[in-house]
């Protein structure tokens, strides 16, 4: 038996940040980044909350990648204000320390119910809807998925004010991670009819917005349409789980700092390749791993369909490619410029080791090999 629920209750649209006038919590401690602070974009949280008489404190030693050591601070903080909830703004970073400063901060001291409430600045992680947050590891340089229904926010509020002026990079590395959510939900050995209507929704507004948002940041109905789709892919992947991009992509992460929406762009066509088992003698097969039928389906929402399903894969995998390139995404890590290949390769076999143990490798629709996974790595140095 299988089930579908969503626990989040999601504000969204024009004025959506005057929910927090409204919330049913009087004292709230603040969790976000340095930026929202500096930026005075604070003050479209601080105000709402300020005119309805809610206390509140401001902890925002909050740096990307959610480090141990940043979390522990948070928790402390936690301990000492003891807040009935806690309103995360930023981020997937940001979103996903919250999450973790709650969980272990409550395990420290359970000294009551606290409510979590996401409050996206970017939009690309759909953390606001889900039970998933990673941490990372500075020392042993890794990352860890964290699953729990405990980390699971209970309001979302999605207001495309606080994404404007997210410059055109960002907005291409997360609008990629939004495409990369529904992309590997949609596939995932775990998908259903739930998963599958949501990830399809996301890739169609992916299709005619993403673009539209990195040329035009003050397009504020492509953003809007954005900052949805980053939800809705969230919740695809809550109920799917994701796929061995996301696995590889968290180790680039860890080890060589890059952006996770970048990382996982980048490696997108790679994966779709690999999963699809699409290859010069594809056309000889008699049949086709059933996750190709699902690539020539989203191949079809974004209107790319050819006269086989081979063709459409490979047509998805191009989409993909001109997507990276009109967004000025590397296509391989010597594009980046700042790794030498002794390092890079230095590190694969660690990070292929790592990838397969990752909470997102099981439900990838192909299983692969460490072989497998140091190809891919390989593949993705150069063309």
């Amino acid at each position: 038996m299988d089930s579908f629920g969503i626990k989040t209750q999601i504000y969204f649209g024009s004025g959506a940040l005057s929910r927090l006038k409204e919330i049913p919590y009087r004292k709230v401690l603040i969790i976000t980044d340095p930026f929202v602070v500096q930026s005075k974009m604070i003050d479209l949280i601080t105000k709402p909350l300020s005119e309805s008489g809610i206390t509140y404190e401001v902890f925002y030693d909050v740096v990307p990648d959610a480090p141990l050591d940043k979390i522990s601070n948070g928790v402390k903080k936690f301990l000492e204000y003891k807040p009935e909830a806690i309103v995360a703004v930023g981020g997937g970073s940001a979103i996903d320390s919250s999450k973790a400063i709650r969980v272990f901060a409550l395990k420290i001291d359970p000294y009551g119910e606290v409510g979590l409430i996401a409050i996206p600045t970017t939009s690309g992680t759909g953390s606001e809807v889900t039970s998933f947050a990673v941490v990372n590891d500075t020392t042993a340089k890794v990352k860890y998925p964290l699953v729990s229904e405990r980390l699971t926010a209970e309001e979302a509020i999605l207001d495309a004010e606080l994404v404007k002026s997210v410059p055109p990079a960002i907005t291409a590395d997360t609008g990629m991670d939004v495409f990369t959510h529904a992309l590997e939900a949609y596939v995932s050995t775990a998908h259903n009819e739930f998963s599958s209507a949501l990830a399809e929704k996301a890739i169609e507004i992916c299709g005619v917005f993403l673009l539209r948002a990195y040329l035009d940041g003050s397009d504020m109905h492509a953003r809007q349409k954005m900052h949805v789709a980053s939800c809705l892919a969230g919740l695809a992947f809550n109920s799917a789980s994701l796929g061995i991009t996301h696995s590889m992509a968290h180790q680039l992460g860890a080890l060589f700092h890059i952006p996770h929406g970048r990382a996982n762009a980048m490696l997108l066509p790679h994966i779709v390749e690999f999963n699809a088992n699409i290859n010069k003698h594809s056309r000889s097969q008699k049949e086709y791993l059933p996750s190709v039928k699902r690539y020539a389906n989203i191949a079809h929402i974004l209107g790319l369909s050819n006269y086989n399903e081979v063709m459409s894969v490979r047509s998805l995998v191009n989409w993909i490619q001109f997507m990276q390139k009109e967004m000025n995404i590397p296509l391989t890590i010597q594009e980046i410029g700042t790794i030498t290949p002794d390092a890079y390769f230095a590190a694969v076999d660690k990070m292929a080791e790592a990838a397969l143990a990752d909470a997102c490798t099981p439900t990838n629709p192909r299983v692969p090999t460490k072989e497998d996974i140091i190809k891919i790595y390989t593949k993705l140095w150069s063309f």
